[in-house]
Protein backbone atom coordinates (compact mmCIF):
# COMPACT_ATOMS: atom_id res chain seq x y z
CA UNK A 1 0.00 0.00 0.00
CA UNK A 2 1.40 3.40 -1.03
CA UNK A 3 1.00 6.12 1.61
CA UNK A 4 3.25 8.85 0.22
CA UNK A 5 5.10 9.71 -2.98
CA UNK A 6 8.00 12.12 -3.38
CA UNK A 7 9.40 12.87 -6.81
CA UNK A 8 9.46 15.27 -9.76
CA UNK A 9 6.37 16.63 -11.48
CA UNK A 10 6.40 15.11 -14.98
CA UNK A 11 3.13 16.38 -16.46
CA UNK A 12 -0.49 17.23 -15.74
CA UNK A 13 -3.80 15.85 -16.97
CA UNK A 14 -7.34 17.12 -16.49
CA UNK A 15 -7.69 15.57 -13.05
CA UNK A 16 -4.28 14.02 -12.39
CA UNK A 17 -0.57 14.64 -12.16
CA UNK A 18 2.17 12.25 -13.23
CA UNK A 19 4.85 12.13 -10.56
CA UNK A 20 8.23 10.75 -11.59
CA UNK A 21 9.67 8.78 -8.68
CA UNK A 22 13.12 7.40 -9.52
CA UNK A 23 12.18 6.96 -13.18
CA UNK A 24 8.73 5.50 -12.56
CA UNK A 25 5.78 7.72 -13.51
CA UNK A 26 2.85 7.44 -11.11
CA UNK A 27 -0.56 8.71 -12.25
CA UNK A 28 -2.05 10.41 -9.19
CA UNK A 29 -5.62 11.75 -9.25
CA UNK A 30 -6.11 14.96 -7.27
CA UNK A 31 -8.70 17.60 -6.50
CA UNK A 32 -8.67 20.70 -8.69
CA UNK A 33 -7.44 22.74 -5.72
CA UNK A 34 -4.49 20.39 -5.15
CA UNK A 35 -3.55 20.42 -8.85
CA UNK A 36 -3.61 24.23 -8.93
CA UNK A 37 -1.16 24.37 -6.04
CA UNK A 38 1.24 21.75 -7.31
CA UNK A 39 4.78 22.83 -8.27
CA UNK A 40 5.56 23.34 -11.95
CA UNK A 41 6.70 20.58 -14.31
CA UNK A 42 10.27 19.59 -13.48
CA UNK A 43 10.06 20.69 -9.85
CA UNK A 44 10.04 18.40 -6.79
CA UNK A 45 6.78 17.57 -5.07
CA UNK A 46 5.40 15.19 -2.49
CA UNK A 47 1.85 14.00 -1.92
CA UNK A 48 0.04 12.00 0.71
CA UNK A 49 -1.48 9.04 -1.11
CA UNK A 50 -4.69 7.03 -0.80
CA UNK A 51 -4.57 3.77 -2.77
CA UNK A 52 -7.76 2.19 -4.11
CA UNK A 53 -7.38 -1.38 -5.30
CA UNK A 54 -9.97 -3.15 -7.44
CA UNK A 55 -9.93 -6.36 -9.43
CA UNK A 56 -9.29 -4.51 -12.68
CA UNK A 57 -7.23 -1.52 -11.57
CA UNK A 58 -5.17 0.27 -8.96
CA UNK A 59 -5.83 4.01 -8.63
CA UNK A 60 -3.84 6.54 -6.62
CA UNK A 61 -5.31 9.70 -5.10
CA UNK A 62 -2.99 12.47 -3.97
CA UNK A 63 -3.33 15.18 -1.33
CA UNK A 64 -1.26 18.13 -0.13
CA UNK A 65 -1.73 17.13 3.52
CA UNK A 66 -2.73 14.18 5.67
CA UNK A 67 -5.78 16.20 6.82
CA UNK A 68 -7.03 16.47 3.24
CA UNK A 69 -6.57 12.73 2.80
CA UNK A 70 -8.50 12.04 6.02
CA UNK A 71 -11.38 14.17 4.76
CA UNK A 72 -11.32 12.24 1.48
CA UNK A 73 -11.76 9.04 3.46
CA UNK A 74 -14.38 10.49 5.79
CA UNK A 75 -16.54 11.89 3.00
CA UNK A 76 -16.79 8.45 1.43
CA UNK A 77 -18.35 7.01 4.58
CA UNK A 78 -21.55 8.82 3.58
CA UNK A 79 -23.90 6.93 1.25
CA UNK A 80 -23.79 8.31 -2.27
CA UNK A 81 -20.28 9.71 -1.99
CA UNK A 82 -17.54 8.03 -4.00
CA UNK A 83 -14.01 9.07 -4.80
CA UNK A 84 -15.05 11.42 -7.62
CA UNK A 85 -17.58 13.30 -5.48
CA UNK A 86 -15.17 13.46 -2.53
CA UNK A 87 -12.52 15.03 -4.78
CA UNK A 88 -15.17 17.44 -6.05
CA UNK A 89 -15.94 18.58 -2.51
CA UNK A 90 -12.24 19.06 -1.77
CA UNK A 91 -11.90 21.00 -5.02
CA UNK A 92 -14.18 23.77 -3.75
CA UNK A 93 -13.50 23.66 0.00
CA UNK A 94 -10.24 23.58 1.94
CA UNK A 95 -10.26 21.01 4.78
CA UNK A 96 -10.78 23.70 7.43
CA UNK A 97 -13.53 25.38 5.41
CA UNK A 98 -15.19 21.99 4.89
CA UNK A 99 -15.03 21.28 8.62
CA UNK A 100 -16.59 24.66 9.31
CA UNK A 101 -19.33 24.17 6.71
CA UNK A 102 -20.25 20.77 8.14
CA UNK A 103 -20.06 21.91 11.77
CA UNK A 104 -22.35 24.87 11.05
CA UNK A 105 -24.67 23.05 8.66
CA UNK A 106 -23.86 25.27 5.69
CA UNK A 107 -25.46 23.09 3.00
CA UNK A 108 -25.10 25.87 0.44
CA UNK A 109 -21.31 25.81 0.65
CA UNK A 110 -21.18 22.02 0.42
CA UNK A 111 -23.57 21.86 -2.53
CA UNK A 112 -21.21 24.03 -4.62
CA UNK A 113 -19.19 20.87 -5.22
CA UNK A 114 -19.84 19.12 -8.55
CA UNK A 115 -22.12 16.14 -8.10
CA UNK A 116 -23.47 17.34 -4.75
CA UNK A 117 -27.11 18.39 -4.76
CA UNK A 118 -29.06 19.88 -1.83
CA UNK A 119 -30.17 16.47 -0.57
CA UNK A 120 -26.66 15.00 -0.52
CA UNK A 121 -25.27 18.21 1.00
CA UNK A 122 -27.82 17.92 3.81
CA UNK A 123 -26.86 14.27 4.37
CA UNK A 124 -23.15 15.15 4.53
CA UNK A 125 -23.78 17.94 7.02
CA UNK A 126 -25.98 15.74 9.20
CA UNK A 127 -23.90 12.56 9.20
CA UNK A 128 -20.49 14.20 9.59
CA UNK A 129 -21.38 17.03 11.98
CA UNK A 130 -20.14 15.20 15.08
CA UNK A 131 -16.89 14.23 13.33
CA UNK A 132 -15.95 17.64 11.90
CA UNK A 133 -14.32 19.09 15.05
CA UNK A 134 -11.94 16.13 15.15
CA UNK A 135 -10.48 17.17 11.80
CA UNK A 136 -10.19 20.94 12.27
CA UNK A 137 -10.45 23.44 15.11
CA UNK A 138 -14.03 24.74 15.19
CA UNK A 139 -14.67 27.87 17.23
CA UNK A 140 -17.94 27.40 19.18
CA UNK A 141 -18.62 31.08 18.58
CA UNK A 142 -18.63 30.39 14.86
CA UNK A 143 -21.50 27.95 15.20
CA UNK A 144 -23.52 30.62 16.99
CA UNK A 145 -22.68 33.28 14.41
CA UNK A 146 -23.81 31.11 11.51
CA UNK A 147 -27.16 30.53 13.12
CA UNK A 148 -26.64 26.77 13.06
CA UNK A 149 -27.50 26.74 16.72
CA UNK A 150 -31.24 27.41 16.69
CA UNK A 151 -31.14 28.71 20.24
CA UNK A 152 -28.61 31.39 19.26
CA UNK A 153 -29.79 34.97 19.57
CA UNK A 154 -26.75 36.64 18.09
CA UNK A 155 -27.68 40.25 17.45
CA UNK A 156 -26.27 43.75 17.83
CA UNK A 157 -23.11 44.77 15.96
CA UNK A 158 -21.95 41.19 15.41
CA UNK A 159 -25.24 40.05 13.93
CA UNK A 160 -25.47 43.21 11.85
CA UNK A 161 -21.94 42.68 10.51
CA UNK A 162 -22.64 39.08 9.51
CA UNK A 163 -25.89 40.11 7.82
CA UNK A 164 -24.10 42.90 5.95
CA UNK A 165 -21.55 40.48 4.49
CA UNK A 166 -24.29 37.99 3.57
CA UNK A 167 -26.17 40.81 1.82
CA UNK A 168 -23.00 41.51 -0.15
CA UNK A 169 -23.18 37.98 -1.52
CA UNK A 170 -20.86 36.03 0.79
CA UNK A 171 -22.01 32.57 2.00
CA UNK A 172 -23.23 32.51 5.61
CA UNK A 173 -20.37 30.38 6.92
CA UNK A 174 -17.77 32.49 5.10
CA UNK A 175 -19.26 35.72 6.45
CA UNK A 176 -19.48 34.33 9.97
CA UNK A 177 -15.90 33.07 9.86
CA UNK A 178 -14.66 36.49 8.75
CA UNK A 179 -16.62 38.32 11.44
CA UNK A 180 -15.46 35.85 14.09
CA UNK A 181 -11.87 36.68 13.11
CA UNK A 182 -12.69 40.41 13.10
CA UNK A 183 -14.24 40.14 16.54
CA UNK A 184 -11.07 38.60 17.96
CA UNK A 185 -9.02 41.44 16.51
CA UNK A 186 -11.31 44.34 17.39
CA UNK A 187 -12.68 43.13 20.71
CA UNK A 188 -16.23 42.47 21.94
CA UNK A 189 -17.21 46.15 22.02
CA UNK A 190 -16.43 46.87 18.36
CA UNK A 191 -19.04 48.63 16.26
CA UNK A 192 -20.63 46.92 13.28
CA UNK A 193 -18.85 49.16 10.75
CA UNK A 194 -15.47 48.22 12.24
CA UNK A 195 -16.31 44.52 12.14
CA UNK A 196 -17.51 44.81 8.55
CA UNK A 197 -14.31 46.56 7.49
CA UNK A 198 -12.11 43.97 9.22
CA UNK A 199 -14.29 41.16 7.93
CA UNK A 200 -13.93 42.33 4.35
CA UNK A 201 -10.19 42.54 4.83
CA UNK A 202 -10.18 38.98 6.12
CA UNK A 203 -12.18 37.80 3.09
CA UNK A 204 -9.79 39.55 0.73
CA UNK A 205 -6.77 37.57 1.95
Amino acid sequence: MIGKLKGIVDSFGEDFVILDVSGVGYVVHCSARTLQRMPKVGEPADLSIETHVREDMIRLYGFRSDAEREWFRLLQTVQGVGARVALGVLSVLEPEALAGAIATGDKGAISRAPGVGPRLAARLAAELKDKAPAFAPIDPALVALTGADETSTTSGPVGDAVSALVNLGYPQVQAATAIAAALKEAGPDAEAKVLIRLGLRELAR
